[in-house]
């Protein structure tokens, strides 16, 4: 076992601290003076595979550089040639999309889209309780009845049963994992499809729609018909990428960080409402997306109007916006009571099994299946493995769980629902949903984990704290964070870097029930503030609250805080050890 960085073995929240490995020492050190960038960044730069030759670039991404061919996907070229055939025939289109972010941006871009076009076209989105997650052969029936066309997005790969009743042309443009044998659809437009190659497995399926819509421009571009702006819908690519926990990876940071750079326009109706509503007075960011915005879109279909996040997305009237996000920021409060209750009943079980196995997961009575998957993630992030959390009723559960990096939770649902083990399920590398009989609980959590294990999950030890760089507070200058964000965003697959501060003294005052703000100082004049959230929640708030002189090495991820038009650097703290003499 390598040393422990700062000899940190056993930190306030008992976690060992690593350090960077030698190679990547080494190869950080060439950067820097390959390059003149700071030793920080060029330590962000090898950990994310960058060459000091690639380094300018990938500080500067071009979209237009990174976005593939559409036509690399199998079938795009059929679906696009649908969608332009009810568009010029002025067919009747319905979209059938999931009840998630992902979903109804997926949507929202359709809508946006045809709407640009002189067109409309009809919403439906399934009840998450009543209906489960995709497309059911009584609404496909109903749409199919009604309309010429169903776009059915972010859902419908393994649909074959709704999909052969729909009596109308379906196309589908999808991201979850594909079986071997496809619904009878005109097309299947999936990076995850068993035959494709996974070069462009990240995507969501707002990027999967994106890239059709870039497709469909293009042939009305030769045709001499100018097509709406592409560009200026990134925003909703950004919020489904980050919501969905999709990596920030290739393609996808250059879609968001194009989609950040529109959403901060202030230009679309709906998100403009839902900023406002949850009080964002500062640039979008990628935890914005992620922990502000995505909870409130979601709220809908997790225990309210199912299509309600979906429709906000796409509004353009400023009054129905603003009643919409009003309600969402309802729902989202009512959400996040029922998703506390859960999760203590859900944490106290997992701790109960214990943290050494690959799988993490809980079941019960009753817990409300619009908040298992966000429960599920808190697992993930508590035990630093696969998590699964199932809501039981009628001797059925219904669950969903969250992976981590490296792991694919999807591939191994879709087989234990193949074997049997489970009712049904499938998903994507970092989600998953699935429905299992009660009495067979047990037995379809062991499989999961063997079939975890295999892909080395519970490997790494849950309460490693990786390291990425030591700084002095004196280095932390808003110009010095702002050369850190270039290699952002940052966000799943693709982490924050989180420095260390060596040595430090804190001056703590306690902000509400929960939340420390602190000043960190070097003893030498440079200082610089930290907050640290939810500190009074773990064994962090009380130990730095009473910290009277002693000094502490830290660790945390370095944001700016813009506030009164001053912009000053915050160290968001993730830990603390007692520095030794």
């Amino acid at each position: 076992m390598t040393r422990a960085f700062l000899n940190v073995e056993a930190s306030v929240l008992g976690r060992r601290w690593t350090g960077p490995a030698v190679e990547e020492e080494r190869l950080a050190e060439a950067m820097a003076q390959q390059t003149r960038l700071p030793m920080a960044l060029c330590h962000t730069l090898v950990r994310r595979g960058v060459s000091p030759a690639d380094a300018p670039a990938f500080l500067a991404p071009v979209l237009r550089d990174l976005l593939p061919d559409p036509l690399t996907l199998r079938d795009m070229g059929p679906a696009t040639d649908r969608f332009l055939h009810a568009l010029r025939q002025r067919q009747r289109i319905a979209i059938f999309a999931d009840y998630d972010v992902d979903g109804g941006a997926s949507a929202a871009l359709l809508i946006v889209w045809l709407r640009a076009m002189g067109r409309e076209a009809t919403l439906y989105i399934p009840d998450r309780i009543d209906e489960g997650y995709g497309p059911n052969v009584p609404a496909m029936q109903a749409l199919g009845a009604a309309h010429d066309l169903i776009l059915c997005v972010d859902c419908g790969t393994l649909s074959h049963e709704p999909i052969a009743a729909a009596g109308c042309d379906v196309v589908v443009l999808d991201h979850h994992l594909g079986a071997e044998t496809l619904p009878p659809a005109v097309a299947v437009v999936n990076p995850n499809r068993q035959d494709e190659n996974g070069d462009l497995a990240h995507l969501c399926a707002a990027s999967v729609v994106f890239l059709m819509l870039v497709e469909a421009n293009r042939r009305l571009r030769a045709e001499g018909v100018q097509g709406p702006d592409l560009m200026a819908m990134l925003d909703l690519v950004a919020l489904a990428t980050v919501a969905d926990v999709a990596p920030l990876v290739g393609v996808n940071r250059a879609l968001v960080r194009q989609g950040l750079r529109v959403m901060a326009r202030r230009e679309r109706t709906g998100l403009v409402a839902l900023s406002d509503v949850a009080r964002m007075d500062q640039a979008p960011t990628p935890y914005a997306l992620g922990f502000v915005l995505g909870p409130r879109v979601n709220a809908g279909g997790r225990i309210g109007q199912a299509d309600l996040g979906a429709r906000l997305l796409a509004c353009d009237d400023p009054r129905t916006a603003a009643a919409m996000a009003a309600r969402l920021d309802e729902l989202n409060t009512e959400r996040r009571e029922i998703t506390e209750r859960v999760r203590e009943e859900a944490m106290a079980q997992a701790e109960a099994r214990g943290a050494d196995a690959p799988l993490v997961w809980a079941a019960g009575e009753g817990w409300h299946p619009g908040v298992v998957g966000i429960v599920a993630a808190r697992l993930k992030e508590a035990f630093n493995r696969p998590a699964i959390v199932i809501g039981l009723e009628g001797g059925i559960g219904k669950g969903s769980g969250r992976s981590v990096t490296g792991v694919d939770l999807g591939a191994v649902v879709q087989r234990a629902a193949a074997e049997g083990v489970l009712l049904k399920g499938g998903g994507h590398k970092m989600a998953a949903g699935l429905t299992v009989m009660q009495e067979r609980l047990d037995e379809a959590m062991t499989r999961l984990a063997d079939l975890l294990a295999r892909q080395g999950a519970g490997s790494e030890e849950p309460r490693d704290l990786r390291i990425d760089s030591l700084l002095m507070p004196s280095a932390c200058t808003p110009g010095f964070v702002e050369q850190i964000e270039a290699a952002g965003p940052f966000g799943q697959g693709a982490p924050a870097p989180r420095f260390a501060f060596a040595d430090i003294g804190v001056a703590p005052r306690r902000i509400g029930e929960k939340h420390l703000k602190l000043v960190l100082s070097d003893g030498m004049g440079a200082q610089v503030e930290a907050m640290a959230f939810g500190a009074f929640d773990s064994p962090l708030g009380p130990a730095l609250d009473g910290a009277g002189h002693r000094r502490f090495h830290l660790a945390g991820r370095l944001e700016l805080n813009h506030w009164g038009g001053r912009t000053k650097v915050q160290l968001r703290l993730d830990d603390a050890a007692p520095a030794s003499g």
